[in-house]
């Protein structure tokens, strides 16, 4: 294709040979932009349409920006400003859309935490990022958490967001009268708790902060190469690029609202993008969804009719279960997106096959908002490939061994990008920053290929994280979790296949001499020190663990043995 050009004399391997490098068209049209700019020109222009549908209820965007405004007041009253961390730590809700932007008009920064987190990893967060305000719902399991390392890890206000006041009239009622055992219970003005209630009691008058699209929008942790959780900073341009992206992808219809099924959680950045960002840039319609849960999320689709889904494969494969026992139609559906882990190819067929309704898969990472391919929603959607680079990118195969080098054209090698959504670099890591960069392009720690027109494949990968269900799940915070226990001598974590979330964490531990523990000791221990997503499928206790030669632990022999039972049971 035209943009793969030579570079024999870079590679060193042949005249004749093409370099391994392609770009995406439209890089023209990306134009640094204010993520707040979303927002305001929804509103400007849309204001009457529906921006929100959150279980039957709707907000327009007139509703909406009012509520932004409102909260940005609140929030400025409340000391939030250009240095301030700002913490969302909620399900997809209304409260999470118009607390993101009000934040992001005072000029601060947001930083996205999993709900599901335990105190230690909330705690790390909280302290790494320094954020100081942290929105919660008013759940029991939630703000409990978030209340427990307020104080020791620098946190000093709690926005409490009441649930029964953003649901539909009934189910309001309900949840008042049945719920309450599941609400927090904290006091009003104790100096910590905020209630979102009294923090948009104002007139809205808020006094813009001045911003950058060079300023840092987002802090999106993520775990790299070690396991250590880092914050990509992810800027203003960074995450309205990659927005514009998928504008210039997806196409449009001029004058048609989409509407978005919002079932990912937005704290995860392909949601942030694809969902909550895009959504806002083309004024979509939002349907949010709380969390997947197969019977509701079928029973909204019916009721909606979204035409567009973000999904990640375990929602496909759990789709694809339901629809082999009854025909399931999305009626309006124009195509689904897959993302945030490798989409097996029998999941894509039968979802295909079973619904009527394309999927075409991307790929990305949190260093790129996080977006670098895609397979065309239109035109060809090659098969196990992460498609072609996304508008305006550049992908670029380097050597393994010397990474200064682009390799030859069908080579495998890893997968580098660049482009207006790459990162700015990891907050307070210059060094990992370093690391992760060569020649000013991102390295995604992945090994793949392009093809001859410029499509990826990609075929393993560098990072010891387990893609989980489109979780990253990082092993070392689960060894760390394990070696806390007095038993556990030695404790060592891998990635082995799940048929519902592609991979699954399974720990295999020592026992200490004159210790004991058995596997449900173990398993029920680590309830209360890693997330859900983390608890392993599988512990197993051996008489000793696989060491190289200078005595370190090696997971490379366990993969190996749980890749031919994996081998034997699929024969």
């Amino acid at each position: 294709m035209d943009d793969v050009v030579t570079g024999s004399e870079q590679t060193g391997r042949g005249v004749d040979r093409p370099e391994s490098r392609t770009e995406g068209p439209g890089a023209d049209k990306i134009r640094p932009r204010l993520v707040t700019e979303l927002i305001d020109r929804a509103v400007a222009n849309h204001g009457d349409r529906t921006a929100i549908d959150f279980l039957g209820r709707h907000w327009t965007y007139a509703q909406i920006g009012d509520l932004v405004d409102r909260a940005a007041k609140g929030l400025q009253a409340a000391g939030v400003g250009p240095d301030t961390r700002f913490g969302l730590c909620l399900p997809n809700t209304p409260y999470f859309v118009i607390l993101y932007f009000a934040a992001l008009k005072c000029g601060a920064t947001i930083v996205n935490f999993n709900p599901l987190y335990v105190e230690h990893e909330l705690r790390h967060q909280i302290r790494d990022s320094g954020t100081t305000f942290m929105a919660v719902p008013d759940l029991k399991m939630i703000e409990d958490k978030v209340r427990a390392v307020a104080a020791e890890s620098g946190l000093k206000t709690i926005i409490v967001c009441p649930m029964a006041d953003i649901l539909p009239l009934a189910q309001s009622i309900g949840f008042r009268l049945f719920k309450r055992s599941e609400t927090a219970h904290w006091v009003d003005g104790d100096g910590l708790h905020l209630n979102f209630r009294a923090l948009v009691d104002n007139d809205g008058a808020f006094t813009p902060a001045t911003r950058s699209p060079d300023d840092v929008a987002v802090l999106q942790y993520t775990g790299g190469t070690t396991g250590v959780p880092k914050g990509a900073m992810l800027t203003h341009a960074n995450l309205t690029a990659n927005s514009a992206q998928m504008i210039l992808h997806v196409g449009g219809k001029p004058g048609q609202q989409d509407r978005i099924m919002g079932v990912l959680p937005m704290f995860h950045v392909f949601a942030l993008t694809t969902v909550l960002n895009f959504s806002i840039d083309t004024a979509a319609e939002m349907i949010l969804l709380p969390r997947f849960e197969l019977k509701q999320f079928l029973k909204t689709a019916k009721r909606t009719k979204p035409t567009k889904l973000l999904a990640v494969p375990t929602m496909l494969t759990a789709i694809n279960k339901a629809a082999a026992e009854h025909p399931i139609h999305f009626d309006g559906l124009e195509f689904t997106v897959s993302g945030g882990a490798p989409l097996p190819f029998d999941v894509r067929n039968q979802f295909e096959a079973l619904t009527g309704c394309r999927v075409v898969e991307g790929y990305g990472l949190s260093e790129a908002s996080p977006i670098i391919t895609c397979n065309p929603c239109y035109g060809e959607a090659r098969d196990n490939s992460a498609g072609p680079a996304f508008p305006g990118t550049v992908i670029e195969i380097r050597d393994l061994e010397d990474p200064t080098k682009i390799v030859p054209l069908g080579e495998r090698g890893e997968v580098c990008a660049r482009g207006p959504q790459v990162m700015k670099g990891y907050w307070n890591r210059p060094e990992d920053t370093a690391k992760v960069m060569v020649d000013g392009a991102l390295r995604t720690g992945d090994v793949g290929y392009l093809d001859d027109e410029g499509y990826l494949f990609l075929v393993d990968r560098i990072k010891d994280v387990i893609i989980c269900g489109g979780y990253n799940v990082y092993p070392r915070v689960i060894e760390e979790a394990l070696y806390d226990h007095p038993a556990v001598a030695e404790a060592v974590v891998i990635g082995v296949p799940d048929e519902y979330r592609g991979q699954a964490p399974k720990a295999f531990v020592t026992i200490r001499v004159d210790h004991q523990a058995t596997i449900e000791e173990l398993a029920d221990y680590l309830k209360s020190r890693v997330s859900k997503i983390e608890l392993p499928r599988e512990i197993e206790i051996r008489d000793s663990l696989p060491k190289t030669m200078i005595g370190k632990l090696s997971k490379k022999e366990l993969v190996e043995e749980e890749a031919r039972k994996s081998a034997q049971k699929s024969a």
